[in-house]
C-alpha cells in the first residue's frame, strides 16, 4: 500500500468533507477548518508524481482560492450568501479532484495488471 497516496487522498476527501460541513452548518469555525484542511491537501499534491498531478493540484489550488476568500469575506463583512457561494465553487473543484484521484488510480491498477 502507497501510504503518500493515502495521506493525499485522505486530506483531499477531509477537504470535501469539511466544506459540506460548513454548508451544513456555515459559521467562520468550519469555514476556517475547511480552508485549512485544503491548504494541507494542496501542499501533499505539490510532491504528487503521477499522471494527473497537473490537474489535481490545479483543482486544489482553485478551492483554495475559493475558501481563503470566503474566510474573509465571512470575517470581514459578515455575508454568510457570498462565502456559501464561495464555498460551493470550493466544493465542485474539490469534487474534480476526488474524480480525478479516482481515475488516476483506476489507470495505475490497469498498468500493473499488464
Amino acid at each position: 500500500m502507497d501510504w503518500g497516496k493515502v495521506t493525499y487522498i485522505f486530506f483531499s476527501l477531509m477537504s470535501l468533507t469539511t466544506t459540506a460541513g460548513f454548508l451544513y452548518e456555515p459559521n467562520a469555525i468550519a469555514l476556517f477548518l475547511a480552508a485549512g484542511v485544503n491548504v494541507i491537501s494542496t501542499i501533499l499534491k505539490i510532491g504528487v508524481k503521477n499522471l494527473l498531478a497537473a490537474e489535481l493540484l490545479a483543482s486544489s489550488l482553485v478551492a483554495d482560492l475559493h475558501l481563503i476568500p470566503a474566510f474573509m469575506v465571512l470575517t470581514f463583512t459578515d455575508n454568510i450568501r457570498m462565502a456559501i457561494a464561495l464555498a460551493i465553487g470550493a466544493i465542485v473543484a474539490n469534487i474534480f479532484s476526488v474524480a480525478l484521484a479516482l481515475i488516476e488510480s483506476a489507470k495505475s491498477q490497469e498498468k500493473d495488471t499488464y
